[in-house]
């Protein structure tokens, strides 16, 4: 996975999820790596890029807003989205946006 993702020409979508972890992992790492590879194989699915320090920031790109949704809903998406919130963050915040444009220099 490259560390900038290559998106298509806009306009597509971004969800961006902002996380503050609480201290201990617990499973998180493994779960947000499989839940990485799962977003991958979805219809829709662009890229994604990721970084953690005190505050975590993943983005992902997306086709269409359906398959934003359709990604939401997945059981086993909507399992790891329960164990989030009971287990894994202090606090969170997820924000979608169409892209209306990018630019850039890429690798």
């Amino acid at each position: 996975m490259s560390l900038i993702a290559k998106t298509p020409k806009p306009p597509y979508y971004v969800v961006i999820f902002t996380s503050l972890r609480e201290e201990q992992d617990d499973g998180y790492s493994l779960m947000a790596e499989q839940m990485v590879a799962l977003a991958a194989q979805q219809p829709g699915f662009l890229g994604i890029e990721s970084a953690r320090e005190e505050v975590g920031i993943t983005v992902s790109y997306w086709r269409d807003l359906s398959s934003i949704k359709k990604w939401k809903e997945h059981s086993e998406h909507k399992m790891a989205q329960k164990l989030g919130v009971e287990r894994y963050y202090s606090a969170f915040k997820t924000r979608i946006a169409k892209v209306e444009r990018d630019y850039g220099k890429d690798l």
